[in-house]
């Protein structure tokens, strides 16, 4: 039983949030290991695997980066542990370059560029949400294989403003 059909949800990018989390803390009422604390060994131990799985597939459904890399793994297409590199080399430099201006923004400790640069970043990567929900939605597997894997640097990106703005108001 695959993420989808454990939440009863239908296979695609696009979910209902509410309903994820709904599902989700009935999923863990039902699973949870302490209705079954008096049983024997093995069915505790399934009641334990079960609410791991729970967790598991929540935690990938609610992530849109996670979810979409889970909906290409169902389709035979890891890109988890893989070793392929980007090939799109202009990517690659508005990477270089976002970054390059992100370490100037940190060393001039500039309130006001991290802000703007903060909504540059979130605009790549709701862009980037956009072209990966259109790739999913038409079984266009391998052009969703490459956009998550843009979706991971515009990720990373988003996370090391974040790392910025903290140092900034420590």
């Amino acid at each position: 039983m695959n993420h989808f059909e454990l939440f009863g949800l239908p296979y695609q990018f696009e979910l209902d949030g509410s309903s994820l989390s709904s599902t989700f803390r009935e999923l863990q009422r039902q699973y949870h290991p302490d209705n079954v604390a008096s049983q024997d060994d093995k069915t505790r131990l399934q009641a334990v695997q079960k609410a791991s799985q729970i967790n598991d597939a929540f935690q990938t459904l609610k992530d849109p980066v996670r979810r979409a890399e889970y909906m290409l793994t169902l389709q035979s297409i890891d890109i988890k542990d893989e070793k392929q590199t980007m090939q799109d080399p202009e990517f690659l430099m508005q990477q270089m370059t976002l970054r390059e201006e992100l370490e100037s923004i940190t060393d001039s400790q500039d309130d006001a560029a991290l802000f703007d640069f903060g909504a540059k970043a979130q605009a790549l990567y709701d862009a980037l949400i956009k072209e990966v929900k259109q790739a999913l939605a038409t079984s266009q597997w391998q052009e969703a294989a490459v956009i998550v894997r843009k979706l991971k640097f515009a990720e990373k990106l988003r996370s090391e403003v974040e790392r910025v703005e903290d140092q900034l108001m420590s």
